[in-house]
């Protein structure tokens, strides 16, 4: 499923309806260049699962933030793999445990190496020279694939 010359109004209401659909153990990979939005993309949805004034600093040094929904124990890992430079660093950061109790958003996820999930949802984001981006969402594995396939009938029935 591809979206083309989102704002960034756009780009939250995308963050806020995914939100909406994930369940503790489900995956999202963000890809794209530097700036193309993966970490405002990560806001946005961690915003919607936890409440507008979540405040949400990007892990790029941190390599990883967590979040905890005061309420109902929701948990969401943030994971920022660019300065990963072996994949054995990734079971120190807690991404197996991240994958067993909550929701991985995890940008730059070539470097899981080996940690590679068999299921989770590839979001591709370009910036374009407008400042829109164009993201394109795929589903890898039958969890996402029926999640993905209803949000397109619901998101073509809103249009209409």
């Amino acid at each position: 499923m591809r979206i083309d010359h989102l704002d960034l109004n756009g780009l939250q209401r995308l963050a806020t309806e995914l939100a909406g659909l994930c369940e503790a153990q489900d995956v999202i990979f963000l890809r794209g260049d530097l700036g193309a939005g993966k970490t405002q993309f990560a806001k946005f949805f961690i915003q919607a699962r936890l409440g507008e004034k979540t405040d949400v600093p990007s892990p790029t040094f941190t390599i990883v933030q967590t979040y905890e929904h005061v309420d109902t124990g929701d948990e969401i890992w943030h994971f920022d793999l660019y300065r990963i430079e072996d994949e054995n660093e990734i079971e120190a950061i807690g991404f197996d445990e991240a994958r067993q109790y909550g929701i991985s958003l995890v940008e730059w996820p070539d470097r899981l190496g080996r940690h590679m999930p068999s299921q989770y949802l590839n979001i591709q984001m370009e910036i374009n020279s407008d400042d829109t981006r164009n993201v394109e969402l795929e589903p890898i594995g039958r969890r996402w694939q029926d999640r993905l396939y209803n949000f397109k009938k619901e998101s073509h029935a809103r249009k209409n």
